[in-house]
Formats: structure tokens, sequence, C-alpha cells
């Protein structure tokens, strides 16, 4: 049995068999106490071993990591902290482990477990993260299935750089040792595979708008690629995105879909992994301890946002608010800048004390694909800025004009061709539509309460880092 099922379990002395690492051994002349964890779920097994066990001198010696699985009666606990616990009658022991098991029971940094991703999935830590992960995964699927969204999977692989920004892997299968030793005079994209420059797709928002625009209401999730040389807490050169696409959506149902997404995970955390959620909380209120860092109650922040109503501002209104503040920011709030984190946090943690909805940015500011606005200087866009993270969802209504667009693309000095079969999205049977972009690790981030963004992903990709 999991062990997530046998600590729900009555008992009765009935005999269960439960497999897993061990967190800890404690011995004395007569009998031993193993910490069993099979990662099912936060708590753990607390398993007793007599000295007359068969096997119980070897399973006595086992150190912290090794993995066993043990045969006994389940019986009422006589130690605080669980409310059953098992009277070994034998063990199997499937593979030890020995002084160099590189978790220990000391404290451990998060830089280290870094260098350990492989085993940190076994710490207390990191169990609970990854299931809030699962569950937050769940929650998505949830949320837009019973909205009457369909789930597309849209390309990993692409021809086109769909944000503009040129910051992309590029994907080939020529000789690149041979290219580097000038063995080739340049490059003939035509003899590559795919007879083309390829590269790792930054976005499946392109292709979900096709679809959106048979379909109506479709959701991607799945992998994309940034080769943004970025070395902070809030990037990662591969994520994971959700992205929806509706059709005959203006910005204003965009942001209502937007806001009741972020409430409904929120929720769904509470519900499924609310013990997960519990040892996260006292995990930062430990860290917290002797730092100059002020304690937040995560928990209290979360519950609260989960309640809000989302405000709703225009991004002049934002700068506004901004440069009368009288707040000495790093970056000095201007109209046509891009609002920096310190700017959305001020914003939703200070002014407005809540969730707040930014809309209608400097086209300078955003992608060619954001429907413009009358005024010639602005586009439909949106972010939504949450306390503690500031940015966490960003989107827009799209651009439905076939002529606006082309006018646009020519005015950044886009190429056309590549995007032939997005421009005649709006030559047949054009209609309004909108979608944002959540980036998967920043949510889990953010309800998780971790600092660091490579602590919510498996396996961390980052510059100069593609281990595992």
């Amino acid at each position: 049995m999991r062990i997530v099922e046998i600590l729900k379990e009555e008992p009765k002395e009935q005999i269960v068999k439960a497999a897993g690492w061990i967190r800890s051994v404690r011995n004395s002349k007569a009998f031993s106490f193993v910490v069993l964890n099979d990662g099912s779920c936060q708590g753990t097994l607390q398993v007793v071993m007599n000295a007359d066990m068969p096997g119980y001198e070897e399973a006595s010696t086992l150190l912290v990591g090794s993995c066993v699985e043990f045969t006994g009666k389940l019986v009422a606990s006589q130690g605080k902290g669980q409310s059953v616990e098992m009277q070994a009658e034998s063990v199997h022991i499937y593979g030890k482990t020995d002084e160099n098991y590189p978790l220990q029971k000391k404290a451990t940094s998060l830089e280290f477990l870094r260098e350990q991703a492989h085993l940190r999935p076994r710490t207390n830590l990191f169990g609970a993260v990854f299931r809030v992960r699962h569950q937050l995964a769940m929650a998505t699927h949830q949320f837009f299935s019973d909205r009457g969204f369909y789930y597309l999977n849209s390309p990993i692989l692409t021809a086109v750089d769909a944000e503009g920004a040129g910051e992309m892997f590029n994907v080939t299968t020529f000789d690149l040792e041979k290219m580097a030793k000038g063995k080739f005079d340049s490059v003939d994209y035509s003899r590559d595979y795919f007879g083309k420059p390829t590269s790792l797709c930054v976005t499946g928002q392109l292709e979900g708008e096709c679809f959106a625009m048979g379909m109506g209401s479709v959701y991607t999730f799945g992998p994309t690629f940034r080769a943004e040389n970025s070395n902070t807490p809030r990037h990662l050169s591969e994520f994971w995105m959700i992205e929806p696409e509706v059709a005959f959506m203006d910005l204003e149902g965009n942001a209502e879909l937007a806001a009741d997404y972020v409430k409904y995970l929120i929720k769904y955390a509470f519900e499924h992994a609310e013990d997960e959620l519990n040892a996260l909380q006292k995990y930062h209120q430990f860290a917290a301890k002797g730092t100059n860092e002020k304690y937040v109650n995560h928990l209290e922040v979360l519950r609260k946002v989960m309640d809000s109503e989302f405000k709703k501002i225009t991004y002049t209104e934002a700068i506004d608010i901004l440069s009368q503040s009288g707040k000495n920011f790093e970056f000095k709030p201007e109209w046509g800048i891009e609002l920096q984190t310190e700017h959305e946090r001020y914003l939703a943690e200070e002014h407005f004390n809540g969730p707040v909805t930014v809309t209608d940015y400097p086209k300078d500011c955003k992608a060619f694909y954001m429907k413009q606005n009358e005024d010639g200087k602005t586009v439909r866009a949106m972010d939504v800025l949450v306390p503690g993270v500031g940015e966490i969802i960003g989107g827009s209504q799209r651009e439905e004009d076939y002529d606006k667009l082309v006018a646009r693309m020519d005015e950044m000095g886009m190429e056309k061709e590549p995007l032939w079969w997005y421009l005649e999205l709006r030559k047949f049977g054009s209609a309004p539509h909108s979608g944002f972009g959540l980036g998967f690790e920043r949510a889990i981030r953010y309800i998780t309460g971790m600092k660091n963004i490579r602590d919510v992903i498996p396996f961390p990709r980052t510059p100069k880092n593609c281990d595992f």
C-alpha cells in the first residue's frame, strides 16, 4: 500500500506492506524506529522493529536514503505526530546507501540541492513542491475543460519567431564541428533537415489562434524555450506555458478569464495540496529566521488574492500612480517604458494591496500581433499583477484586421513570408479573439512561495547549465 493510503487506515492490527526510502533510524537495544516515506504524500510512516524480527541486525544499520519494504501490523501510534504506525514482522532491503549519500538530516542549501536534482525529490521540501506542481497541472486541465476549451498540442519545432525578439534556440542536423573549423564557406539551409532555419518554439500562441478560428476556445500547455541570457530567480531557458485562445472574446473577457484562472489555481491547491502548502509555509517561516527578510504569511496572501476582486487600470493610470507615489524607484516610471517588477509589485502590494490588471500598453512595448487602439499609440494588451511577484499573466486582444497587422509588421521590419498562414487567418473569415500566456513555473513559484524558479521545475535549464 502507498503510505498516503496507510495513514488513512483505521488501525486494527491488519497486516500491511509498505515500501519506500528511509528518512531516519533510531536504535535502542530492544527495538528500532524507522521513518519511511514513499513520495505519495507529505506524511511519513513510523515503523517499529523489534530485535527478534528476522533481518533486524542488518535493517537496524541502514542509513538515510536506503530503500526497503516492510510487512507488519498496523496499530495505533504511541508517539506524537502520527495516528498509526507499523509493528514490523519482516523486512526486505532493495538498495542500501552509504555515508556518501548527499541528503543527510542536516540542513542543506537549495543551491546544493540543485546540483543533486536527481535526488532532491526525496526531500520533504521538494516532495511538497512537486506534488503541488502536479495538482496545478490537473487544475489547469480541469479549469479549461469545464469551460468548453479544447486541449491543443502546439508544435515544439518552428520556423517562426512568434515574439519577434530573436531569442531562439536553433535546431539543425548540420555538423557543427565542421562548420566551426571553417569547412563550409556559408550556411545553405536548403540542405538542412527542414530546408530552412528552424528553432525551438517560444510560444504556442500563433498555432492556438489558428485553432481558435475553427474550434472557438482552445488552450495549449507545453514546453517553450527562450535563449535569453538571464541568470535571475525568475527566468528559465526551458519552461512550460499555458496559453488559451478564444474566438469572439475582447480584452475585458480575457481579463476576467485570467482572473478566474488564477483564483481557481489557488483554490485547487488549497483543496488538494493543503498538507504541502502548510509544510512549505513552515519552511519559509524557518528560512526567514536570522535574516533581514521580512516574514510574510504566504498562505494569507494567497487567500486574499483568491477572495479579491481584481482591480483594473490602464497603463497610463499606472504611470500616474507610480509617478505620484513618492517612491524612489530604481527605474524611473515614465510613459513609454516597460513596467519593471518593482513597479508591478508597488501597484499590487502597496497601492492596491491586492491583484490588479493593467491594460492598454504603449505599442512599442508589445508584440506585433496585439490589437491596436484608435489613439495610434497603445494596444489592447494586459498584464495581471499579484502581490509577491508582480506580473503573473500577460495577454492581449489580437489584431484581427489584415491591413493593420501588415502595417504593424512593416513598421517593425518583420518578414511576412514565414507568417503567410497567420496573415491568411485575417483574410479568410477573420474574427475578434483574445488570449493570454501563463508561465507554469511562475505560477508554481507563486503558489508554493519558493523564491527561485529553478526550484519548481524538475531539471532547470539556465545559461551554462543543462545537466541531468
